[in-house]
């Protein structure tokens, strides 16, 4: 036989391929039983591969039993249990972003007020100079009189208010405590010198002032005598609380922007007098230009107050570097209203309170001023929980209205107990009798100077030109005034040692052991009052 053609045995274990193919492959389980697999397709067909691909993924594997070594069954994995661990409540806090308005009403109030004053000064400067431009009339003669003898020296008045208010506030920055000590005895001595300049002018109207200046400069003397031993106390305050001021800059813009602004209002305002002389009821109109000026420089304070609050609030608060500009949008808008109330409340409460402490030294045996000074104590205990001036941190950092500022802030000083602390702090008084300095200082020039050109408006140049330094003053020193005030508040807040020093824990250390006693009891802090014992 010969050899077999290569290409049909190709063919031939081709065909044998094919068959073992398709074979089923069986093969015994365990307990002897055949049981047939899953059959293996092996095929070049596209479709054929997809469908297996299909039954594939298709087909659902079994779960994974674990057996244990005796063959029992499946054996339950234990599930892990979380550990729920007990934290410590977190104390929410107060929001600093507060978008409301507060003191709305007040705010309405004021720009209806400035609204009308606006449009009578406008009025009344249009009239002064219509009537200084007739021609030969009286009233030309008069208007052109006034605007060259009356008018100059007031405007130097409120230039020099403003050069004394800047170097006030630059000199308590740099010497704290020297500028106290000299801010008291200075007050008493530039009243004294203005008030007997005045007298020896000898013109009924100025000898009325200057007695009034006289007075009051006895009084600052004995206050200096009263408070000799808060001096200290008083420099060290000065010069802890403005501390963070060197961090920001521009702090002292919103005080050189109101401060102009002020010089602006009050240019055009000395104007509007001159055209209110010849207007109907001119002493009502009067009284209400200076009114409407007293009221709108000190909103202009409290600007720059709530300005200045906010900005070294948060840096105590929360450790922030707040933006000054912010700060200043907030306080002519969201906060206006607050300093619109508070500049009509807190000097009246200041008034009060200095007639609380009159009436308080002057208790004795007599029983109606026993009985008037304990009256008195109890009104300004009300008041002061509704409206005090340490408030417009609280509406500066959180937003809130001058009331629910004024009763927080003080429920702060009662938790800390620094009550009398704070209620014998003379910086405010301090800041006060800087305006007054100036303002005698501003009499001094002005009336020199009126009396010589034309002494009859010396009596009214002196009044109007004090007025206008006070007020100027006043604005300048809005900023040490409200960094003593952040201090003492954030402080009652917060008592973080890495913010704060010494100064006040020491303080109230003092107070409570009676090593540093009160020199006199303060309104709110009346003695105890003794029921005499009957006679028998």
């Amino acid at each position: 036989m010969g050899a077999m053609d290569p290409a049909p045995r190709k063919e031939v274990e081709k065909k044998e391929i094919d068959k073992t193919e398709d074979i089923e492959e069986i093969k015994p389980t365990k307990e002897g039983e055949f049981k047939q697999q899953d059959k293996v397709i092996l095929s070049s067909d596209p479709e054929v591969q997809s469908q297996a691909s299909r039954l594939q993924t298709q087909r659902q594997i079994p779960p994974i039993h674990v057996v244990t070594q005796h063959g029992t069954g499946p054996a339950a994995i234990p599930v892990p249990v979380p550990v729920t661990t007990s934290t410590p409540p977190q104390v929410a806090l107060a929001s600093l972003n507060s978008r409301h308005y507060t003191n709305k009403i007040s705010l309405l109030v004021f720009l209806l007020h400035f609204s009308v004053a606006a449009l009578a000064v406008c009025f009344f400067v249009y009239k002064a100079i219509q009537g200084a431009l007739e021609p030969h009339t009286h009233l030309a003669k008069r208007h052109k009189h006034l605007l060259r003898y009356w008018v100059p020296p007031i405007e130097t008045a409120i230039l020099l208010s403003i050069i004394l208010a800047f170097s006030w506030q630059k000199a308590v920055r740099t010497w704290p405590g020297f500028m106290v000590t000299f801010i008291l005895w200075s007050n008493f001595g530039i009243t004294m010198v203005a008030g007997v300049m005045l007298l020896c002018f000898s013109l009924p109207a100025t000898v009325g002032l200057g007695v009034a200046l006289i007075l009051f400069s006895l009084g600052a003397g004995l206050y200096a005598c009263w408070v000799t031993r808060r001096i200290k106390f008083t420099g060290k305050i000065f010069c802890q609380s403005m501390l963070p001021v060197s961090k920001f800059q521009g702090l002292n813009g919103p005080a050189y922007l109101m401060v102009g602004l002020g010089f602006v209002w009050m240019l055009f305002w000395c104007l509007a007098v001159i055209g209110a002389l010849d207007f109907y009821y001119p002493p009502l109109t009067i009284i209400y230009l200076i009114l409407s000026l007293a009221w709108t420089a000190e909103v202009m304070r409290n600007v720059t107050n709530l300005t200045v609050s906010r900005v070294i609030a948060l840096y105590y608060l929360r450790g922030m570097q707040c933006n000054t500009q912010f700060s200043f949008q907030r306080a002519v808008s969201l906060n206006l209203g607050s300093a619109c109330l508070g500049s009509l409340v807190v000097p009246s409460i200041e008034a009060l309170r200095i007639l609380a402490r009159g009436l308080n030294l002057l208790e004795g045996e007599d029983e109606f001023m026993f009985s008037c000074a304990h009256c008195c104590l109890n009104v300004m205990e009300s008041v002061f929980n509704y409206g005090n001036s340490w408030a417009f941190v609280h509406i500066a950092a959180y937003g809130k209205g001058f009331v629910a500022a004024s009763k927080s802030t003080w429920e702060q000083f009662q938790r800390q107990g620094m009550e009398e602390l704070v209620d014998s702090d003379i910086t405010s008084a301090v800041c006060f009798l800087t305006g007054v300095s100036s303002g005698a200082l501003c009499v001094i020039l002005s009336a020199s100077w009126t009396f010589v050109m034309y002494r009859h408006y010396t009596a009214t140049v002196s009044l109007v030109a004090f007025f206008v330094g006070y007020l100027m003053t006043r604005i300048g020193m809005a900023l040490p005034q409200a960094c003593v005030a952040c201090y003492y508040v954030c402080y009652a807040e917060n008592p973080n040692p890495r913010q704060f020093d010494s100064t006040i824990p020491d303080r109230l250390e003092r107070i409570r052991t009676g090593r540093e006693p009160i020199v006199t009891n303060t309104p709110r802090f009346h003695r105890r009052i003794r029921t005499p014992q009957a006679q028998v």
